[in-house]
């Protein structure tokens, strides 16, 4: 059974930092992609950043470059996101997914064949 875990979101000042994990279980880690996306109240899911677990490339949105850092412990199975300067618009709830394709489209939801449950970050002014 494909498992993705989210942790380490929490409530953290405006200009703090945090670092959110990704245990992933049930399937062959080196040769997906691993996908975080982020959902805000009331608005649409986005991606954020993703990493090929294979050759570790990675990509980011435009809006966390400079800010989010995307990386692995391949021998833990787990796929790390490092938030740094986090701003209020950065609420969201953060999930991780699968994505079994070449990661061209990797921001695009229907890429995904498996999601976490997601972890809460809640950043105040």
């Amino acid at each position: 059974e494909v498992q993705l875990v989210e942790s380490g979101g929490g409530l953290v000042q405006a200009g703090g930092s945090l670092r959110l994990s990704c245990a992933a279980s049930g399937f062959t880690f080196g040769r997906y992609i691993i996908g975080w996306f982020r959902q805000a109240p009331g608005k649409e899911r986005e991606g954020v950043s993703c990493i090929s677990i294979s050759d570790g490339r990675s990509d980011y949105a435009d809006s966390v470059k400079g800010r989010f850092t995307i990386s692995t412990d391949n021998a833990k199975n787990t796929v790390f996101l490092q938030i740094h300067s986090l701003k209020p618009e950065d609420t969201a709830i953060y999930y991780c997914a699968q994505n079994a394709q070449d990661g061209t489209n990797w921001y695009s939801l229907g890429e995904y064949d498996y999601w976490g449950q997601g972890t809460q970050v809640t950043v105040s002014s």
